[in-house]
């Protein structure tokens, strides 16, 4: 049996960036993938150029549209366009195409990957992992769960007390003709306590949306009727196009993240934004974090696990503080917060600036309150 230095369940942005970093720092590597690669995912696709600083390959092959224009609306009324510079126009991802993307580069540092192949049981064995698969039995010195928020690695690892707020999405995926400029749309009144949104793509739109806050009824909306009405505002008739819901396990505070010779990455680790459902940034943070441990960790670090745990939960968990208030604000106010921020020009280029990694939800928050207690005289 083949001894791999790391085994990553789970082959989506979190494991085949963590794939691609141990493999190219010389590591031996299995993905072990349930779907047959490239497979769908239902996802708005909205990824920060940020990411492009983590990797030394150019994304462009994958990048579908790049999107400088946004218009806002509150209950389909009440429009506000922005434009954003050049510099954050913000990439819009088919995660098909991007996920395998990643997986192929892996691939090319050497990764080994087993796709169409369940990770069916795990066992500690010494200083090694057994992980039980559809295609026989797998060693490795260290684990990464990277198998999503459905996925059964962070129970098979003891993690029964993970902490996570549960968000719900649906999204439709039409393939229509877009515009020459493409244009984010988002909506902030159609949902209880969340947002609809449309991202465009070369082909088509992923039009769709999230309940967000805590204190919204998330388990007994109905987010069909606000999608469709939503799809309807651009022609498109929802009731034809095949319907995607899925949980989020978004950010709810500080939370051990490894364990013996393991650790957690992407919605596996719960990374989710709790104010935007932004998924795609954080589990590629996630993956290169885990990647760097677990590296440290084959080279005789034995403080490099628990220092991941603490680097996720200091580097992104105390951001995440900051977003699920300004959720609490936002999701439990629509109106107000519509009139407020939304519409003022800065409020968009501020929530761009923390998508693309440049300014942190905490700046922005102390900025705002800073504006609020400024005297007017």
């Amino acid at each position: 049996m083949t001894l791999y230095d790391c085994i990553i369940v789970g082959a989506g942005p979190a494991g085949s960036t963590a794939a691609y970093h141990l493999s190219r720092s010389g590591h031996r590597v299995l993905m072990v993938e349930v779907a047959t690669l490239p497979r769908y995912k239902p996802c708005g696709g909205g990824v920060s150029p940020q990411i492009g600083q983590w990797f030394d390959f150019d994304f462009s092959p994958v990048i579908s549209v790049k999107v400088r224009k946004g218009r806002y609306t509150f209950n389909f009324q009440d429009p506000v366009d922005v434009e954003l510079p050049e510099e954050l126009a913000l990439w819009m991802v088919r995660r098909d195409q991007f996920d395998h993307f990643i997986v192929q580069q892996a691939q090319r540092q050497g990764a080994t990957l087993w796709d169409a192949t369940k990770a069916k049981g795990i066992e500690a064995k010494g200083d090694t992992w057994q992980v039980e698969t559809s295609r026989g039995p797998v060693a490795g010195k260290f684990l990464i769960a990277a198998d999503g928020a459905k996925g059964s690695m962070a129970k098979w690892l003891g993690f029964t007390q993970r902490r996570y707020r549960l968000a719900a999405a649906l999204e439709i995926e039409p393939r229509l003709t877009v515009p020459d400029e493409p244009i984010i749309y988002a909506d902030l009144g159609v949902i209880r306590q969340g947002y609809t949104w449309n991202f465009p793509k070369a082909d088509g739109y992923s039009i769709g949306g999230a309940v967000l806050s805590r204190s919204g009824d998330q388990r007994r909306q109905d987010l069909r009727r606000p999608v469709n009405d939503y799809a309807a505002e651009f022609a498109v008739d929802a009731k034809t196009v095949q319907p995607f819901g899925h949980p989020i396990f978004l950010w709810d505070g500080a939370q051990p993240l490894h364990t013996h010779r393991a650790v957690l990455a992407g919605e596996a680790a719960c990374v989710v934004d709790p104010f935007t459902a932004e998924g795609i940034r954080p589990s590629i943070f996630s993956g290169l974090k885990a990647a760097e441990a677990i590296s440290q960790a084959i080279q005789g670090d034995d403080q490099a696990l628990p220092r991941y745990s603490e680097v996720m939960n200091r580097e992104w968990g105390e951001d995440m503080r900051w977003a699920k208030r300004l959720a609490q604000v936002v999701y439990q106010a629509p109106a107000l917060t519509y009139r407020l921020g939304i519409k003022r020009p800065s409020s968009t280029l501020t929530m761009t600036k923390i998508f693309a990694g440049e300014i942190r939800y905490a700046d922005a928050v102390h900025r705002a309150i800073g504006r609020l207690l400024k005297p007017s005289f």
